[in-house]
């Protein structure tokens, strides 16, 4: 009989030799290390122990050549052993997907193992790190198993959705086809669930066993090395009303090579990502003023929020780069939850134990001062930049607020020049960065090519700890 995992694997490729699960992890781990948990069986799962890179790992893959890899009660058993040994080990657990979801002739029993897949994944979660890997379609169990993770890592050829195309067909009358409905700007761009896109199955293995080392592999203390002393502030433009990309700047940071953005389409007016800074795993943090200016929003402080308490779970300290001018405004944005969404970011940051470096690089105006990592949040440290700027908001914009009927008195050649005195006013009486010294909330002014050294010292003298909580998808 044709089942519902059938229809799902067919449409991109039919299972052959290729997806076979141990040639699928074999790519994934250092040859001659794959160890099978289990005996050979008709599960649809192979769950392994390896390394990457040296570095200890467990890994499961369902098998497409199987009833569409659909999940039935024993290839679930084979997951929770897979995830447990994890946690026993104390290591990260990579999951590969190609699925049709829980197995129809199992009924109720597919549905029970796959409930406690799920457990397994919550009670793993924040003690080890959990990455998916989606190869192939990933329907149902498959989907949901994916987001529980820390991250997901999806293929040219991956589709995630609860539903595929035939059915929403037959509930909805919407025509989709697998791509639209759950590929890579469904869930990239859109929907924010893929956190990596791959360019293929290899590419995929690649970016996930550099995601394993930085997870599992923190490395060794903070120790500076070439580069340090690089400009990051040659990447800005010289006007400051300019925007600009902030990846060139948070590249000049890390250590050569090592960045791996996460979320890269979704959110883009935030860069969150993992790389190395003296040889140790840090998590980044930065405002991109070239997507909205910079501005937080409703989604960015989502993406930020999650990305914080995964780095504070797994004690991955956090460099955050600074450069907002406040929330977006609109009607949308509040019908969108930037209240909710916002207060996540607070909490995160605030919740976070791993120490944290916060540097201002341009400005930082109101509550969106406050949530990027601030020093009333808890920020380890926050040095700024000479030309950074402080303030409830823009000078101008103050202005503009607090002499509103002053300025509309004025015959129109006068306003321009009146305003224009009442800003050199308002930034000396606000007092800006030089207040922020004076009351503590900046520990230092510095100049930009000493940032990744002074970051350097203030983790290298901060003891690493991490947050006694899990990683909720958010």
């Amino acid at each position: 009989m044709t089942t519902a995992a059938d229809r799902v694997a067919r449409p991109d490729t039919t299972p052959d030799a290729d997806h076979d699960p141990r040639l699928r992890l074999g790519r994934l781990l250092d040859a001659g290390s794959l160890v099978t948990l289990h005996h050979a069986d008709e599960s649809g799962v192979v769950a392994v122990r390896g390394r990457i890179a040296g570095g200890p790992v467990t890994a499961y893959c369902s098998d497409a050549r199987i009833m569409g890899g659909s999940l039935g009660p024993a290839g679930s058993a084979h997951i929770v052993h897979a995830i447990r040994e994890a946690v026993r080990g104390s290591h990260p657990v990579i999951g590969l997907w190609h699925s049709g979801g829980a197995r129809l002739a199992d009924g109720v029993r597919s549905l029970n193992g796959a409930g406690n897949v799920f457990a397994a994944i919550t009670e793993a979660s924040g003690r080890v790190p959990q990455v998916s890997v989606i190869l192939g379609p990933a329907a149902g169990v498959a989907a949901y198993g994916s987001a529980l993770t820390d991250v997901v890592v999806m293929s040219a050829t991956g589709r995630v959705f609860v539903t595929g195309p035939e059915v929403i067909r037959s509930v909805t009358h919407e025509d989709i086809d697998m791509e639209t409905l759950g590929g890579r700007d469904a869930h990239g761009r859109r929907s924010g669930v893929v956190h990596v896109l791959a360019a293929d199955e290899a590419d995929a293995c690649r970016r996930t066993r550099d995601l394993a080392g930085l997870l599992g592999q923190p490395g060794v203390p903070f120790a500076p090395g070439p580069g340090d002393d690089l400009d990051p502030a040659s990447f800005l433009p010289q006007s400051r009303r300019r925007a600009y990309d902030v990846r060139p700047v948070v590249s000049a940071l890390l250590d050569a090579a090592t960045f791996q953005e996460l979320q890269p389409q979704w959110a883009p007016n935030i860069v969150i990502g993992l790389g190395r800074m003296g040889g140790r795993t840090v998590g980044v943090i930065a405002n991109n003023p070239l997507r909205k200016g910079g501005c937080l929003d409703s989604l960015s402080a989502e993406k930020s929020a999650r990305f914080v308490r995964m780095c504070d779970s797994f004690g991955i300290p956090l460099a955050v780069l600074v450069d907002v001018p406040g929330y977006l405004p609109g009607v949308r944005q509040e019908w969108d939850g930037v209240v909710r969404r916002g207060a996540k970011l607070l909490h995160a940051f605030a919740q976070a134990r791993v120490p944290s470096v916060t540097i201002l690089l341009r400005k930082a105006y109101g509550g969106a001062y406050i949530a990027m990592n601030s020093r009333s949040l808890g920020a380890t440290a926050v040095f700024a930049w000479p030309t950074a700027e402080v303030a409830v908001m823009g000078a101008e914009a103050a202005v503009d607020v607090l002499h509103r009927r002053r300025l509309a008195a004025e015959a129109d050649g006068e306003r321009e020049a009146l305003r224009a005195r009442l800003v050199v006013e308002h930034e000396a009486r606000a007092g800006g960065l030089s207040a922020a010294v004076e009351l503590g909330v900046v520990d230092e002014i510095i100049e930009p090519a000493a940032t990744r050294r002074r970051i350097l010292e203030v983790l290298a003298a901060t003891p690493v700890t991490r947050g006694a909580h899990d990683n909720i998808p958010l």
